[in-house]
């Protein structure tokens, strides 16, 4: 099996739901870490879902602020989805870090 760590980036990220990562075919990942940054001047919140369930859902980030929403890791199989979703238009970049198992 191969071992490769990646980032994976979604920029100005708003009120439609955004798929930033898709498990690959063949593929297992794990979620080593989850920064979300507030690009605006007011505060925001936001939902992260993984394979449609929430790991965290309305998590306020102060204006001009980040949060890192992980702690610990995930555990992602082949076709499952990081999906981050704000409460305002275009108001957060997404990093997510990953290692993939091929």
């Amino acid at each position: 099996m191969a071992n490769t760590f990646k980032n994976y980036t979604s920029g100005s990220v708003g009120t439609g739901a955004t798929t930033v990562y898709t498990v690959a075919a063949s593929t297992t990942a794990i979620m080593m870490g989850c920064n979300l940054s507030n690009t605006t001047t007011s505060q925001i919140k936001v939902d992260v879902q993984v394979a449609g369930v929430y790991l965290v859902k309305g998590a306020p980030i102060p204006a001009n602020s980040a949060l890192s929403v992980l702690d610990g890791k995930v555990i992602l199989e082949t076709t499952d989805t990081v999906v981050v979703t704000s409460d305002t238009a275009s108001s957060t970049d997404v990093i997510l870090s990953v290692l993939e198992q091929t």
